[in-house]
């Protein structure tokens, strides 16, 4: 071996050992996950533009279904993503490691009727109610609302889950049905389409009358655990992306149309832009969240308690 060989190889070790040393190595990209549909209304500043994590490429994509999210974090693949609250919960108690960053997204839902004879829920009982996303939370929210008002669910009223929303929307505009129980954008999309459709009560409201507190929980912001305290400058410019977005579309509907349009979410801007003063998009974080995600998960445990997966998420479950 040279002398010039020996001299470049130790060379290379110093600058190996170093680089080592101080902890600088390429990070893994990283894939910020979001939903098509109104879920991801909130969050489609970043799909514009993603925050930037020094050493870590990022990249924002939606996924069709919250089926499909809870799928990528099950098989480790997501770091980050949004999923509605019970499926957060649920994939926690089958011992995954994730845990709830934050809520993005609080109820919106409208009781939708013309039926001339529906003036309050009290009225419901021995109709029939377009209700899409069986098992899901608004799903659950609306049967302890019922209850409160003495109407059984099962036998007072048929919950009729045969459609998704855009087709329940469209069927309200059509006439076909009288009855739903619909979140935005759809609600806003049937009221401009049906001059006679009028929105019965409040159900945000309802939901507390009922015993709830706050308004409830619909979508969150999940992180892997290993990830979130491996990394938690990452996460912290991560939650102030997410939150930044959120405030803008409620400042800037349009703009915010505009951009769900063009990113493809599979909502006309026109539709967005007349919902989002309807909307509950919100940011809370985990900490402060814990209330009104408690009251619902006691809910969801009364009622449907494999929707959550059989009991309540412990303390490791809030970031």
């Amino acid at each position: 071996m040279t002398k010039r060989t020996i001299i470049s190889f130790v060379l290379l070790s110093v600058i190996a050992g170093f680089s080592f040393a101080s902890g600088k190595k390429a990070e893994a990209p990283l894939t910020i996950y979001g939903l098509k549909g109104p879920s991801g209304v909130g969050m489609i500043r970043l799909f514009e533009s993603p925050p930037e994590i020094r050493g870590m490429p990022v990249s924002v994509e939606a996924l069709a279904s919250g089926d499909l999210m809870a799928a990528r974090f099950i098989a480790g693949e997501a770091k980050v993503g949004i999923l509605p609250s019970n499926v957060a919960a649920r994939i926690a108690a089958s011992g995954k490691p994730v845990q709830l960053a934050a809520v993005t997204g609080l109820g919106m839902l409208s009781l939708l009727s013309s039926d001339p004879s529906v003036n309050s829920i009290a009225d419901l009982k021995g109709k029939s109610i377009a209700v899409a996303g069986q098992g899901a939370v608004p799903d659950y929210v609306f049967r302890k609302i019922l209850t409160a008002y003495q109407i059984n669910p099962e036998t007072d009223v048929k919950l009729d889950y045969s459609l998704a929303y855009p087709e329940i929307a469209q069927s309200l505009i059509a006439g076909r049905i009288s009855l739903a129980l619909i979140p935005e954008p759809f609600a806003t999309m049937a009221l401009q389409g049906n001059g006679s459709l009028v929105q019965v009560g409040d159900i945000q409201a309802e939901w507390e009358k009922a015993g709830g507190q706050g308004n409830y929980p619909i979508t969150v912001l999940v992180v892997d655990a290993p990830f979130a305290k491996a990394n938690p400058d990452a996460m912290k410019t991560i939650l102030a992306a997410v939150k930044d977005s959120i405030d803008w579309v409620k400042a800037n509907p349009e703009e915010a149309g505009v951009l769900v349009e063009k990113h493809e979410l599979g909502l006309k801007a026109a539709v967005v832009k007349a919902s989002i003063p309807r909307a509950n998009y919100a940011f809370i974080d985990a900490g402060p969240a814990r209330p009104i995600l408690t009251a619902l998960y006691e809910t969801l445990l009364e009622f449907a308690p494999d929707s959550i997966g059989g009991k309540l998420p412990d303390e490791s479950f809030y970031y």
